[in-house]
């Protein structure tokens, strides 16, 4: 008790309140009467005669065998013959009355039922729960077989009226005698029925690979540059060995792991290497594994997946279960026609830069094409979020009910196992013994984490959520020196962190096979040494493929290299949140040309005055050729335009990057904002379009654009002096454009020769010619200037003089 005059209570002493506080809760009747009454539940009449009314039918049908033997013996002594050779039955009837006698004083007497409960049995059940619940399983379902074998032999006994022993090894014997009429009763049935549980159990199997303690080598020392979630999952992998640390403090284990992220992180390596540090049997299911022809079939693999998930639980103290590419599993909303995963869109996407975390993972054509849907109207009709939901399909190829099969053994009601346990027990009045405690853990690893359905995501089932993003630059750098490790190279540690600045979003899988890809390259140079013109060329190779063999005529040659030109002297002048990677004029599938950037390091956010400089670095291509080309430009400006119109609709409708506030994503939705047309169709669209935000989106692009014809203007030399490069090496690293630009010496070109005053008037003269034949549509009657003091070095060769003379270029 507290002291009045303390004012408060203090910690752990009782308080009584001096006023009511509220409504009290009712006082739980039920509970009282289980307080005082700790007695045994009364059995049901039924419960309490249906084992003496089964021994009396047995008795009565072994008087019924002795009077069907012998027709002259009377009822009378058929029974006194029955029960001197039966007496057994009597005396399973005296147990069973001994028993009900038990139940009955059990019933009234709380001393009784304590003493038996608590005493006898109590002390029994303590002793069993000692031993392994592997050798507990063992030994109960041995003695189980050898209690139905003396049953079988006791009833056998008496219908052949032979020992019990005997009759056991009678049996086949006997059952071959009858076997002809059995066979010609069941045969139809067993015949059509047996061909039906062979097809599904044929096609119940497959797709799921166990592999045991020994077998997995693999080790979290083999996942390089994920150290964050290693580091999440190492912690799951304590409570897996350990459950006793979390459930004595009344915790439980997490059962569930969801692994998400881009393609090729090491979700599956992470997986593997949890069953390595861990020892316990690791079940890989196979991606395709539950889509079947047949309905029901999945469901068989879901229940004989998890039947040998609990044996190996039980046997070796745990197991794991892999679901790679769990977005094969399906979504239920999918198969109603509503958007399964489309409230869970946005929760697994993060915005760094404005944009859904998943664009990273596509190629700039898929982004802009994201972009321009997410863009587009939604006109309630089937636009692309509709398809893709129907394009899901549930599990089982239609569902079947086999993704509710999983969603049931992920976390369903723990029923008791064993058919003697459930039903034999509760025959004998006992209660069904729970099942233990399986530990299994549960991995799954998806790129698609809103194609799973909600409900397989919950607690309980999927515990803990770790995103395997792309690594970080230090994560980078020690993945490339994991990989290189393993190769005979001469990389630096510069040139390894350079490698590792250049290669933004790589991940362990294009890392191990960029490397892959350089040891290819010096084994075709006829070199075992990897060098870091190899990894250059090599990563060339990945991002852009093999340029196509083909040729420009030079007039085209010559617009293509003054078209990249622009673009890489803008952004080495305007934009300095990247770098030039690297600048090409070789043909490829989809390009003639391209410049791409870099970030130098990781950043997360992004700036208005950032977006306008990639803004100008895109109309850069429009400005030079009009600049350089007398007013002209070609169509290949036109992937330029859709990107700066897509990032200045951005910043002016969605980012607050422009001259107004309000957001067109939510005027889009609710349909103000634009001219006639109902919300959401093409012709609102377009009167939006027409109405204040194309305004703005057209008055940004002119401003942008004037600046950059500013920037050109001033660097007119310079854009030159880059096409000239482009023209003579087809493809330049970032360096050897920056090299260009500050006159320096680069890994390949030297940029020195490019600042002496005669290669200014030169390039003039050789853009003029170019000019003309592209007025003309002819032929250049000039030859590419070679400057002699800058002949290019290095693997290309050296350039030799044109094998014509022209007095139009003096050299």
């Amino acid at each position: 008790m507290t002291n009045p005059s303390d004012g408060a209570p203090q910690p752990g002493a009782l308080a009584w309140p001096d006023h009511d506080t509220g409504p009290q809760p009712p006082p739980d009747h039920e509970a009282a009467d289980r307080d005082e009454r700790r007695t045994r539940k009364p059995l049901a009449a039924w419960d309490r005669v249906k084992f003496l009314l089964l021994l009396s039918l047995l008795l009565l049908f072994f008087v019924w065998s002795a009077m069907a033997d012998n027709p002259l013996v009377p009822f009378e002594d058929a029974v006194n013959q029955t029960v001197a050779a039966k007496w057994w039955v009597l005396a399973l009837m005296g147990v069973e009355l001994a028993r009900q006698l038990h139940y009955f004083i059990s019933e009234h007497s709380a001393a009784y039922h304590r003493a038996w409960s608590q005493g006898v049995f109590g002390r029994f059940e303590r002793r069993a729960e000692r031993m392994n619940d592997w050798n507990r399983f063992r030994v109960a379902r041995a003695l189980k077989v050898l209690v139905f074998l003396a049953l079988l032999s006791v009833v056998l006994g008496a219908l052949f009226d032979v020992d019990p022993a005997t009759a056991l090894f009678e049996l086949p014997a006997r059952a071959f005698v009858v076997l002809p009429l059995i066979l010609q009763l069941a045969f139809g049935f067993f015949f059509v029925m047996f061909q039906f549980i062979g097809l599904f159990w044929f096609l119940s199997k497959g797709g799921i690979d166990v592999y045991f303690p020994d077998d997995i080598k693999t080790r979290f020392s083999d996942v390089w540059g994920q150290d964050p979630v290693v580091d999440r999952v190492k912690e799951n992998m304590v409570f897996l060995e350990a459950p006793e640390r979390i459930e004595e403090k009344g915790g439980y284990v997490p059962g569930g792991i969801l692994l998400w992220g881009p393609p090729g992180t090491g979700k599956t390596l992470m997986a593997e290497a949890v069953a390595g540090e861990t020892g316990k049997p690791f079940v890989f299911v196979d991606p395709g594994a539950f889509v079947n022809m047949f309905m029901g079939v999945g469901i068989l693999k879901v229940k004989s997946l998890f039947r040998k998930l609990r044996k190996l639980a039980v046997r070796y103290g745990g197991v794991i279960v892999f679901f790679d590419e769990a977005d094969s599993l399906g979504n239920r909303g999918s198969l109603a026609g509503t958007p399964g995963g489309a409230a869970g869109a946005s929760a697994w996407s993060t915005k760094p830069d404005g944009a859904g975390d998943h664009l990273r993972w596509l190629s700039p054509g898929a982004q802009a094409e994201v972009l321009r849907t997410g863009l587009a109207p939604s006109s309630g009709g089937d636009g692309p979020a509709r398809v893709r939901d129907r394009m899901i399909m549930g599990m089982g190829g239609g569902g079947g009910g086999t993704l509710q099969a999983l969603l049931s053994e992920l976390s369903g009601l723990k029923k008791p196992r064993g058919f003697l346990n459930r039903i034999g027990r509760r025959w004998l009045g006992l209660t069904p013994k729970p099942p233990p405690k399986y530990r299994i853990l549960v991995m799954m690893a998806t790129n698609m984490p809103e194609a799973l359905d909600e409900a397989m995501l919950r607690p309980g089932r999927i515990d803990r959520m770790y995103k395997v993003g792309y690594p970080s630059k230090e994560g980078r750098k020690r993945t490339y020196r994991g990989y290189f490790d393993k190769v005979s190279h001469s990389l630096t540690d510069d040139e390894i962190d350079k490698l590792a600045t250049i290669t933004p979003y790589a991940t362990g899988a294009t890392i191990k096979d960029l490397v892959n890809e350089a040891l290819i390259t010096a084994i075709r140079d006829g070199r075992e040494t990897i060098t870091w013109p190899d990894v250059l060329k090599s990563k060339q190779l990945k991002e852009l493929g093999p340029p196509e063999d083909v040729e420009y005529i030079e007039r085209e040659r010559h617009a293509v290299a003054v078209h990249e030109a622009c673009h890489a002297v803008v952004a080495y002048r305007v934009r300095h949140h990247l770098t030039i990677d690297l600048a090409t004029i070789e043909k490829g599938g989809t390009y003639l040309g391209m410049v791409s950037s870099i970030k130098p390091e990781d950043q997360f956010t992004h700036w208005r005055s950032e977006y306008e400089a990639d803004i100008m670095v895109a109309l850069a291509s429009l400005a030079g050729e009009r600049l350089f080309f007398d007013g002209d430009n070609s169509s290949g400006v036109s992937g330029d335009l859709d990107s700066a119109t897509t990032v200045a609709t951005l910043m002016e409708g969605y980012w607050g990057m422009g001259s107004t506030v309000a957001s067109h994503g939510v005027t889009h939705k609710i349909g103000i904002g634009g001219g006639g047309g109902k919300p959401g169709s093409e012709e609102h669209e377009r009167e939006l379009l027409k109405g204040s935000l194309g305004e703005r989106i057209e008055e940004k692009l002119a401003e942008l654009l004037g600046r950059t014809e500013v920037v050109l203007v001033e660097n007119r030399t310079p854009v030159l002096a880059v096409a000239h490069a482009l023209e003579t090496y087809k493809t330049l690293s970032g360096e050897d454009v920056i090299a260009v630009l500050e006159g320096r010496r680069g890994p390949i070109v030297d940029g020195r020769v490019y600042h002496v005053p005669e290669f200014a008037e030169l390039a003039e003269r050789y853009h003029a010619v170019a000019t003309a034949a592209h007025r003309g549509h002819s032929k250049v009657e000039a030859p590419l200037p070679v400057l002699g003091d800058g002949a290019p070095r290095g693997e290309r060769g050296v350039l030799v003089e044109a094998d014509r003379t022209d007095d139009t270029l003096q050299h």
